[in-house]
């Protein structure tokens, strides 16, 4: 019972930020709803514990560790976490002395691995051992088969390869241009955090739906903040949670884009689309899998949708602080500079950039890496045994969920010296040693749009490096993990300054 009174000490606290409403609202009502259903959420769970517990192996012990409180196991410790994103982690490998260990997340019991060696034991085993899983907020948003299907990630493989996606780097090159001298070129002061999500999010809308229209954009965008907003929090369908509105909001996207594909049908059948390729959609609706197996009109909007949400989050995340890392470090700028000045001087009047250029900007790409590094946009990931694993010295039961945390690498000495200096040279040569860099993961279940990514980052790098210089108003603006990600806490306010090439 007083493990049942801190529950409800610790829901009443966040009962506001959860809902999303001010204290002076009434929600006595909704509050006691709510206490009900975890009250009897509570004897269900341990009544299974009790009379209904799951047969572990016996031959290794399971991993030291905590479930923390009954349902909400340790998710508010790791949430609590968010200023210091991998001391979690970190502190649990202290603690109990090795590089895995057992905790409790979003209602599901984990195993948590840790190190290089953890890094390449998942990668290495995917669907033989594990699989990929997302939080069933995430899965009611994203459904897990779009990630899963072996046809669906072929064809969307096929569209992300380099050598198709260099088609697009001009395009990509002009938008971006046209992009900077709107919402760029007449401003002294901005928040880039805000212009760099619309401009990534924009692109996107542009390469993989050809919607360029800037009210059609921002409608979507703006549906899309709400869906980011939900997508971890508690799967309660409630009217006033984040997580309903999520779900409403990625219902409107799935009705728009529903109706750019109608239109798409039409113009394809009229031939009014010269090539049948030109973005995604098109790709996806002309092109079926090994067996002539065409996606269905749900799983295409399920894709795109999901591109979108990787565009508008996790590549704006690495720009913004691309931009906040040169906006601070003077001398970092200046090397940057010299590589795009170099490749800009070599372009006729009006050229737009192209894949040798792009291989050229090895510096930049370095400072990139570096970024993600110290930062990466997803810093974690979830598998699920599909079996008994025999790990380190102890059984992960087959049903257990999987985190891991590319802090725990990136940020350790032991595999990069003065991790918390700024160093581009580290990615020079054969670069750092193999599983202790995984900002886009590894294995089979590598993010299919890294190379999209690349792309995207070097050209607008080309672009606001080649046209501005920067300061940075809050220097060491800090930064806190937001809906999942790194973000600078102010937007990152900036002082821009034309630059002469």
């Amino acid at each position: 019972m007083d493990s049942l009174m801190r529950i409800i000490d610790s829901i009443k606290l966040n009962f506001e930020a959860f809902f999303n409403i001010s204290p002076d609202q009434h929600y006595e009502p909704l509050l006691r709803s709510l206490l009900l259903a975890v009250a009897v959420w509570v004897c269900l769970t341990v009544l299974r514990s009790l009379f209904f517990r799951p047969t572990e192996s016996t031959q290794l012990p399971l991993p030291p560790g905590s479930y923390g409180w009954p349902i909400i196991g340790e998710t508010m410790r790791l949430m609590k976490g968010s200023k210091k994103p991998g001391a979690f982690a970190r502190q649990r490998m202290e603690r109990y002395k090795t590089t895995v260990f057992k905790t409790s997340i979003l209602g599901e019991r984990m195993a948590a691995f840790c190190g290089p060696a953890a890094n390449k034991f998942l990668f290495s085993n995917e669907n033989r051992f594990v699989v990929t899983w997302w939080p069933r907020s995430t899965q009611s948003i994203f459904p897990l088969s779009i990630i899963t299907s072996h046809s669906s990630r072929k064809l969307l493989t096929s569209f992300l390869r380099p050598e198709y996606l260099r088609l697009h780097i001009s395009t990509m090159d002009a938008f971006t241009r046209s992009h900077m001298d709107a919402e760029w070129a007449k401003k002294s002061q901005l928040k880039a955090a805000h212009l760099v999500k619309y401009y990534t999010f924009a692109l996107a809308c542009r390469l993989f739906a050809n919607i360029d229209d800037p009210d059609h954009v921002s409608k979507l965008k703006d549906e899309l903040e709400v869906v980011v907003s939900g997508v971890l929090q508690v799967p309660v369908k409630l009217p006033g949670t984040r997580y309903y509105k999520a779900m409403k909001a990625a219902e409107t996207i799935r009705k728009e884009l529903a109706a750019v594909i109608k239109q798409r049908r039409v113009d394809l059948m009229e031939k009014n689309i010269v090539s049948s390729a030109q973005d995604l959609l098109s790709y996806l609706l002309v092109t079926g899998d090994d067996d002539g197996q065409f996606m269905t009109e749900g799983e295409i909007i399920d894709n795109i949708l999901l591109l979108l949400f990787a565009g508008h989050d996790t590549t704006s995340c690495a720009m913004t602080l691309v931009m906040k890392n040169l906006g601070e470090l003077p001398h970092i700028y200046n090397e940057v500079f010299r590589e795009q000045r170099e490749i800009a001087m070599s372009k006729k009047d009006g050229e737009l950039l192209n894949w040798d250029d792009i291989q050229k900007m090895k510096y930049s790409w370095n400072v990139v890496n570096e970024t993600l590094r110290l930062t990466p946009p997803v810093p974690a990931a979830f598998r699920n045994a599909i079996s008994d694993i025999s790990y380190a010295g102890f059984t992960i039961p087959k049903g257990w969920k999987i985190y891991w945390n590319s802090y725990v690498t990136h940020n350790s000495a032991d595999y990069f010296p003065m991790p918390e200096k700024f160093d581009p040279t580290r990615f020079e040569g054969d670069g750092p040693a193999p599983y202790t860099f995984i900002p886009f993961g590894g294995g089979p279940r590598m993010c299919p749009g890294k190379e999209f990514a690349r792309l995207q980052i070097l050209v607008f790098l080309h672009n606001v490096v080649k046209r501005f210089r920067w300061e940075s108003e809050v220097h060491g603006e800090k930064i806190e993990i937001h809906n999942g990600m790194p973000r600078p806490v102010q937007g990152l306010p900036i002082r821009l300054q034309p630059n002469i090439l």
